[in-house]
């Protein structure tokens, strides 16, 4: 299976949806609205530096040519900005390099990704930045990425992440498959002012009704923007329409926040998951009940530790709100998915976590009856299928189940959780082993911390992304989630 992408002819530009428009437009010095992930290494001998890393995305760039392009907006807001190849493209100046004093912990390297994921992208360039972070405790590396949720649309982009990585170490000379050479690349010319409005008008007389919105956005407020936004998201719109009538419950998660973040990273072994999930879902529940579950009720007895520790009122009726985005699209005979239609195939579920549950038992089967109601009759995508897709797709679903989370109005929920199993055999950076792989997903307006997570080789690894001022105790909710996890793993199932 090959991943397919869509070139442009050379000087062909293209107009950015209203969707990824509104990325734009709703950025703001307190919500940036780039999608991140952490990805920790083990080197061979001999290492891994800057310049290897360099040459591997120079080379591998073609893979995502709109990483080659920057963002064009049209004179008047008369229509909606547009992408165009960047003629003074630099990777050196998208591919950055960074260390920690040895030997560096990995609360430096929270620390070093709270800081740098709080940034915004520079507007002027292509909307992505990655970092190679050095001098990590035992020898190990870290490889830190940015990519603007406009750019990231799974359709015309996937996220960076996704195309650096290989089945294979190239020790033995091979490389992967679905890795095309390097092509030569001529940057298209950068259209005038007035191509731009010439270009506009024409969009206009086939979409008149798009033109004046886009005027009304210009001469108003970027909340006007919102509006179209939400049509344009279409299907996914029903979804919360069906699923999320009411708002979400009043919960500390819900704040203002600013500018600086705090992100914690947690792993754990799949192999507790499962356990939990074979000794829990016996009989009548063994088909009700899947990993994703499990991660869910362990999240929900995390968060209900978490409050209690913060002296809030819990009782058996609380609950959070959860949005958890869900891939849904047909699989093919051979039960592979297209990689290059993956923004076609996202939708929420909305679980409201019985944090007030007491009972960790009771709480997961409570939460797959939610999730299974959701789902039944739809065609959501089991993990295998998703972690069979070619290169590393984790990254690309993180950044559309943020992009969903961004479009919806966040008062219908009060976290956005988003899981997305990965490969379970080794990946590799050149002959660096990857060891683990964070999600950073960027925070909504008003909402203090974001959970992602990926599952990897053997391991389901926790990236808690939360404004500094508002979630202060975000180590703790971290360590939440390992004992919740070893609560639910001792459980013995009574009916046994």
């Amino acid at each position: 299976m090959r991943v397919a992408l869509v070139w442009h002819d050379e000087g062909v530009s293209d107009r950015l949806t209203a969707l990824d428009a509104s990325f734009l437009y709703m950025e703001g010095s307190t919500t940036p609205m780039h999608v991140g992930s952490v990805m920790v290494f083990q080197p061979r001998n001999g290492g891994f530096d800057y310049d290897r890393l360099v040459s591997l995305i120079s080379s591998r760039i073609s893979l995502v040519p709109r990483y080659r392009q920057c963002v064009r907006e049209v004179p008047g807001r008369l229509a909606n900005p547009v992408w165009v190849d960047d003629e003074d493209f630099d990777v050196s100046y998208h591919v950055r390099r960074s260390a920690l004093p040895r030997p560096g912990s990995d609360d430096q390297l929270q620390e070093f990704v709270a800081r740098i994921q709080s940034r915004r992208l520079d507007r002027r360039r292509p909307l992505w930045e990655v970092y190679l972070i050095e001098g990590l405790a035992g020898g190990r590396f870290a490889v830190v990425t940015k990519s603007h949720q406009a750019l990231v649309d799974g359709i015309n982009a996937l996220d960076i992440a996704h195309v650096i990585v290989d089945r294979s170490d190239g020790v033995d000379g091979r490389t992967d498959d679905d890795r095309p050479a390097g092509q030569s690349w001529r940057p298209g010319r950068e259209p005038t002012d007035v191509e731009l409005l010439a270009s506009a008008v024409v969009d206009a007389v086939r979409r008149p009704s798009q033109m004046v919105d886009n005027v009304r956005g210009a001469i108003t407020d970027v909340k006007a923007i919102s509006r179209p936004v939400l049509s344009a998201v279409g299907a996914m719109v029903s979804t919360v329409a069906r699923t999320a009538v009411r708002p979400a419950p009043a919960s500390p998660l819900n704040a203002e926040i600013g500018e600086a973040r705090r992100y914690v990273i947690v792993g754990t072994d799949l192999a507790d998951y499962r356990t939990v999930r074979s000794r829990l879902a016996l009989g009548h529940y063994a088909d009700e009940v899947t990993i994703n579950d499990v991660v869910l009720a362990t999240i929900a007895g995390a968060l209900r530790a978490w409050l209690l520790t913060r002296g809030e009122a819990v009782n058996n009726a609380t609950t959070v709100r959860a949005m958890v985005p869900i891939s849904v699209y047909d699989v093919d005979n051979d039960n592979s998915v297209d990689t290059g239609r993956l923004g076609e195939s996202v939708t929420a579920c909305f679980v409201d976590l019985p944090v007030g549950e007491p009972a960790g038992s009771m709480r997961l089967h409570q939460i797959a009856y939610s999730m299974r109601q959701q789902i039944e009759g739809g065609r959501a995508v089991g993990a295998e299928s998703i972690a069979g897709l070619a290169g590393f797709a984790s990254p690309t679903l993180h950044s559309l189940g943020a992009r969903l989370g961004s479009a919806v109005s966040r008062r219908l929920f009060n976290l956005i959780i988003t899981n997305v199993p990965g490969p379970q055999q080794p990946l590799y950076v050149g002959n660096a082993r990857m060891l683990s792989a964070y999600p950073v997903v960027p925070l909504a307006r008003g909402q203090a911390v974001s959970i992602g997570l990926t599952s990897y080789d053997g391991g389901v690894y926790f990236g808690l992304n939360g404004d500094r001022d508002a979630m202060p105790d975000l180590d703790l909710l971290g360590q939440c989630l390992v004992d919740s996890l070893a609560d639910l793993v001792e459980i013995r199932d009574s009916r046994r």
